[in-house]
């Protein structure tokens, strides 16, 4: 029995929640068990923010255990690098060319990694880089980098594109929707 598993990771405020909305959405609606968990951390500050998706036709846990990720959908450099271990050998990292300095550097406690996409390549990670805010510019809001990101993450799972529409429709806010549906389209091109 195979259980799939997707890490959606990055910082409070990048809209990684609903993107993992949309995506367990897009899964029920293939007829698949679907177990999603959030972990927000200091979100509201800046902080750290993964959601682990999983399903398969009979899934018992909802978390996704270290080396097991088929995919992590990461909405900025450092998350990637945070949460490479859970990237299984073959896995695809799928990765926002974002820097957001989280607290510890903003206050000189640490210093951030200029050297985090290399460090992905030489771990052995398949890494595609997106530049989900340029993007989501080109698509009229700033904060639709999510939904860019979802339409790359889309290109790499198997649901048929009007799935990921209906999701979209089902669950994106009315009055954004026009935007978030041109965000996805420019992700998935």
């Amino acid at each position: 029995m195979t259980v799939n598993n997707i890490l959606i990771v990055g910082v409070g405020g990048q809209g990684t929640i609903l993107a993992s909305r949309v995506l367990a959405a897009v899964i029920v609606q293939a007829g698949y068990e679907v177990k999603v968990s959030e972990i927000h951390g200091m979100a509201q500050r800046g902080g750290s923010v993964v959601t682990q998706v999983r399903w398969g036709e009979r899934v018992f846990s909802p978390l996704v255990p270290l080396g097991a990720a088929g995919v992590v959908l990461a909405f900025e450099k450092l998350e990637a690098l945070r949460w490479l271990p859970w990237l299984r050998p073959g896995g695809q990292m799928l990765v926002n060319d974002q820097r957001i300095d989280p607290m510890p550097v903003l206050t000189g406690a640490a210093v951030y990694p200029e050297d985090a996409l290399a460090r992905l390549s030489a771990a052995g990670a398949a890494v595609t880089l997106c530049d989900g805010y340029a993007l989501a510019l080109r698509a009229g809001n700033a904060k639709a980098v999510n939904m860019v990101l979802l339409g790359l993450l889309s290109r790499h799972l198997e649901f048929p594109l009007s799935a990921w529409e209906s999701a979209l429709r089902r669950t994106a806010p009315e009055k954004y929707l026009a935007v978030n549906l041109a965000a996805f389209a420019l992700g998935r091109d």
